[in-house]
């Protein structure tokens, strides 16, 4: 967890649109503590860095991004009893994690076991435009547009920050949002698709190269910029696509176990 004078630190634990030896899907670690979306990648922790994690903040209810939940509840159950996990995200995302994973069909319900007043993991709904402060960060919940509701998070500690786009594809709001702040030092953003899918990219309300090229100048900050949720196999010609619709920026694609200190 965060303490006075340490650097804020983000761990890629997966980061890619699909599964395949050597990447997973999208998860990062913030210090030990946190998770931004459990996706595939949060099986590469071990068990000891599994408990340490505290609260998980869900961009949208996609399974590339939360089916790492049910299985940590079930990994941890015993060393969760009083010391659960919450997770975070927008009211119609906890409304479908309850529905159509912890329903008893799909997996148990865990936000009642072992019994509902000491269950090992919480489900709190959080609002679109609140931040939350968790020991000395401040996570910003950002309205995005996405296939299902969905959203963005501005993490902040001690005057560095970091945003992750999550899924979505052309949006004023989340712009605006990272606008209102004095600074953004490192962002993951996402084109999932290259430019020959453009027509898919926008059915499923992500970003493609060209899309992406129209809305990244729309951010007033030049912070490092990483590429995430790329297709496994078309990873470089997005990233191509990426850097000759947007020759004025550096950016990197972003991997699994990258690692950053803010």
């Amino acid at each position: 967890m965060s303490k006075k004078g340490d650097k804020l630190k983000i761990r890629v634990l997966g980061c890619s649109g699909g599964i395949a030896k050597g990447v997973a899907t999208t998860s990062f670690l913030i210090d030990d503590d946190i998770l931004i979306d459990a996706g595939t990648g949060v099986g590469d922790l071990s068990i000891r860095e599994m408990q340490r994690i505290k609260h998980i903040f869900i961009t949208h209810s996609h399974l590339d991004h939360v089916c790492s939940i049910a299985l940590l509840a079930d990994t941890l159950f015993d060393k969760l009893v009083g010391q659960p996990i919450t997770v975070h995200a927008e009211r119609s995302t906890i409304k479908a994690l309850r529905e159509h994973i912890f329903n008893w069909t799909i997996w148990p319900d865990f936000t009642v076991l072992p019994k509902k007043s000491n269950a090992v993991l919480k489900l709190k709904a959080m609002t679109k435009g609140s931040t939350l402060e968790i020991k000395g960060r401040s996570i910003e919940m950002i309205r995005v547009n996405h296939a299902v509701p969905g959203v963005a998070y501005r993490v902040e500690s001690q005057a560095k920050s970091f945003a992750f786009s999550g899924d979505t594809n052309t949006n004023n709001t989340l712009w605006a949002a990272l606008n209102k702040h004095d600074n953004l030092d490192l962002f993951f953003v996402e084109s999932a698709f290259a430019n020959k899918d453009a027509e898919l990219a926008e059915l499923a309300r992500h970003y493609c190269p060209k899309t992406l090229a129209e809305d990244l100048p729309k951010l007033k900050h030049r912070p490092k910029v990483c590429i995430s949720h790329l297709k496994p196999g078309d990873e470089k010609r997005i990233m191509k696509e990426c850097q000759e619709a947007l020759p004025d920026w550096k950016l990197h694609q972003l991997k699994s176990d990258d690692r950053f200190k803010l």
